[in-house]
């Protein structure tokens, strides 16, 4: 029996490729598999019957957008999740959604190896086999790209010999991964990390220097999830949609940032997050409203480890499963509305109400109606400060 690859399959140059690249190579049948995370582009039938034109024995597309939003989205959101405290992972949330299809249609078909167009420098490739082996460790991996030294010129020559149906001759500057989370946008001039990213990088988000009118938006959770927009119910996709074209109209979103990959090098990456961005922006400050002191702070310590496991591509490790159980009980009281102003590159927050507040008017307030007893402060700050004083004591030798 012939052997049988599963092939993740974008649509690009690239992939294209490495549907008869695999099958000159190893003999095998391809199975190409596209995933839609809410990327754009091109109709997923039209990725198909050229996954097909190409040489596929078999293609299967996915419209995963809601499930995307839903399983993997919404965590980051609940998690408040920005690696190096800023990236919201983008591309890192869209990856174990492809693994999870690649690895049913592996299964469906019959197939013994998973194969990816990743190189051999970055983080996708540890996030797609790591996830293949969380879900299906009787599968093998292949990367073309990185196994075979597939550089693009030789794709190019491939295609154009195999006479593909694919355009070989425009080349972006760039390297752009994206979904309906966000855009990564990396090489080319951005390469050398002293040079400014110029508005032709950017597609989600206006310039934030333009005049406009600022947009202001109320956003209401229920216990972390985003529900309605100024009051009409939404689903996660279509809150995050919503405030793509939103905050993005109003330059929300972008970030600069040479951070720290998996494999160990450092590398320049522009992002655009406008919907993630204003979402967790919101979540956090409604947070602040309505999750207890200790566990908030804690909380915090938890969001930065969520972050990197997910970047690490370890989302389905144990470490990570037992994280979100902690995530989903610090959500429970994370219920009602925040006021935001969408204006000048940034999404500030101006209102917050909740019926699950720990907001007490009456401590707060230094006007009459003060509940709070002062009185109280000083025995507390003798307690609280006895451990250091005694400890100042000794060390100054008194």
């Amino acid at each position: 029996m012939t052997e049988r690859v599963v092939l993740a399959y974008s649509g690009g140059l690239d992939t294209s490729v490495c549907i008869g690249w695999i099958a000159e190579e190893t003999g095998a049948e391809v199975i190409a598999v596209a995933v839609d995370v809410g990327q754009g582009g091109e109709d997923l039938e039209v990725i198909r019957k050229r996954a097909l034109a190409c040489g596929a024995v078999e293609a299967e597309v996915a419209d995963a957008r809601d499930e995307f939003a839903d399983e993997y989205c919404l965590p980051a959101i609940k998690a408040n999740a920005r690696y190096m405290d800023q990236y919201p992972l983008v591309s890192s949330l869209s990856r174990p959604v492809i693994v999870k299809h690649l690895a049913a249609a592996a299964r469906k078909h019959g197939a013994t190896t998973v194969a990816h167009g990743c190189t051999g420098k970055g983080n996708d490739q540890v996030r797609f086999e790591v996830g293949i082996a969380s879900l299906a460790p009787e599968l093998k991996c292949i990367a073309p790209v990185r196994d075979y030294a597939m550089t693009r010129d030789k794709a190019i020559a491939f295609a154009e010999a195999n006479s593909l149906p694919i355009a070989t001759s425009k080349k972006s500057p760039y390297s752009i991964d994206q979904n309906v989370f966000g855009r990564a946008v990396e090489t080319g001039f951005l390469e050398d990390i002293w040079n400014g990213p110029i508005e032709d990088v950017y597609e989600y988000t206006q310039n934030p220097a333009t005049p406009r009118e600022a947009d202001e938006v109320v956003i209401t959770f229920r216990s972390g999830v985003p529900v309605a927009i100024d009051g009409r119910p939404v689903t996660v996709l279509q809150a995050i949609e919503e405030l793509n074209r939103r905050a993005g109209d109003q330059g929300v979103g972008r970030i600069d940032m040479v951070e720290d990959r998996l494999v160990g090098i450092k590398s320049r990456e522009i992002y655009e997050a406008p919907g993630a961005v204003a979402l967790i922006t919101a979540h956090t400050e409604l947070e602040n409203v309505t999750v207890e002191r200790e566990l908030a702070r804690y909380k915090r310590q938890v969001e930065q480890r969520w972050a990197e496991l997910v970047y690490d591509g370890l989302w389905f490790s144990p470490l990570k499963r037992a994280l979100d159980g902690f995530i989903a009980e610090a959500n429970q009281h994370v219920s009602g509305d925040i006021r935001m102003t969408l204006h000048g590159g940034r999404a500030v927050v101006t209102g917050r109400r909740s019926e699950s507040s720990l907001y007490d008017f009456n401590l707060a307030t230094y006007d009459t109606g003060d509940t709070f007893d002062q009185s109280q402060a000083k025995g507390f700050i003798e307690i609280f400060g006895l451990s250091s004083k005694i400890a100042a004591g000794r060390d100054l030798g008194q």
